[in-house]
């Protein structure tokens, strides 16, 4: 590999929602040499969220992708280097200066210090066909595919505050909506709760799990259980919209290579962090990758701060820098 396809910086950011672009605001400022990694899915999960109103500064709420596009533009001006890309390889040099990433276009960075911020990933029922019918009835965006519903019945599969958002939205397009939550209660904020409880074609089941997804090339009902009582019920719907939380999206090429010290995860599969530091050297993670309680905008964008200034101590005290 020639030296033209080798750049240097002093830390790089993988992943683009909240927590990436505030730690690459705050290395930005602190003139930290960074590059910040999209991948695949620029903006995180706020990008298919329609309305944000609990982010401080914006009283009258504003949309996930008005927000990321803001965070991006901010640590732009400040110097943040963006690229579309997708990390393939990560070599970990624990004993060495630099760890190395290995792009999608070839490209290979040198690196002082790695903040991972991949976020999470939605996490389904794992019943027989789901996978088959994603896109064909079931979907995990009701601002992106909702209106292809218009006047329909629909389910929501969740309680907490995805779920209460997807069925408000949807109560606007569709005849009915049916949300279907396994708790006896929601887990949504009371003021989305409110809301929901007030929409007149939104019914709730609570105690209620779908063990049975009917249809072969489409979604045509699904079968529902009462957890207490165990009686079955048929739902004919059209479309059944999962927003029963995430898992978190952690790069295989870290955790799979069997010549490092692996990263450490919790148990429930985040990565294990004090403060936003892992227990490699060098390797930091910040957002709702090692985030499995709170998982929210503004918490992912505090650790983002936080990722940052550790990469600052991090690479200042290693490195001498002034």
């Amino acid at each position: 590999m020639s030296s033209r396809e080798i750049e240097i910086f002093d830390c790089i950011i993988i992943g683009g929602g909240p927590a990436g672009y505030t730690a690459a605001l705050y290395l930005a400022r602190a003139e930290i040499k960074h590059l910040l990694l999209t991948g695949l899915k620029p903006g995180g999960q706020l990008i298919s969220t329609n309305q944000v109103e609990n982010y401080p500064g914006f009283p009258h709420g504003i949309s996930g992708y008005q927000l990321m596009a803001s965070l991006k533009a901010q640590s732009e001006k400040f110097g943040t280097q963006v690229k579309y890309n997708s990390v393939v390889t990560i070599k970990i040099h624990i004993n060495q200066d630099w760890h190395e990433t290995v792009l999608d276009n070839s490209l290979t960075i040198k690196t002082k210090a790695i903040i991972i911020a991949t976020g999470a990933t939605q996490r389904y029922l794992n019943l027989y066909n789901e996978q088959q019918l994603l896109g064909k009835g079931i979907y995990t965006c009701a601002n992106c595919d909702g209106y292809f519903f218009k006047g329909k019945q629909v389910a929501v599969i969740g309680g907490g505050d995805k779920a209460a958002e997807e069925s408000i939205y949807l109560s606007h397009l569709c005849h009915k909506v049916y949300l279907i939550i396994r708790d006896k209660q929601m887990k949504a904020s009371k003021i989305m709760q409110n809301k929901v409880l007030n929409i007149n074609n939104v019914e709730i089941f609570y105690n209620h799990k779908v063990i049975k997804l009917i249809g072969t090339k489409r979604i045509k009902a699904i079968y529902c259980q009462n957890i207490n009582h165990h009686i079955s019920y048929l739902f004919h719907v059209e479309a059944l919209f999962l927003a029963i939380g995430q898992m978190p999206q952690i790069p295989k090429t870290i955790i799979c290579q069997p010549k490092i010290k692996a990263l450490k995860l919790d148990n429930k599969g985040y990565i294990s962090t004090q403060s936003t530091i892992t227990n490699i050297p060098g390797i930091f993670a910040a957002g709702d990758v090692q985030d499995s309680r709170y998982r929210q905008a503004i918490t992912s964008a505090a650790s983002g701060c936080i990722s940052a200034l550790e990469v600052e101590k991090y690479i200042r005290n290693k490195y001498h820098y002034k």
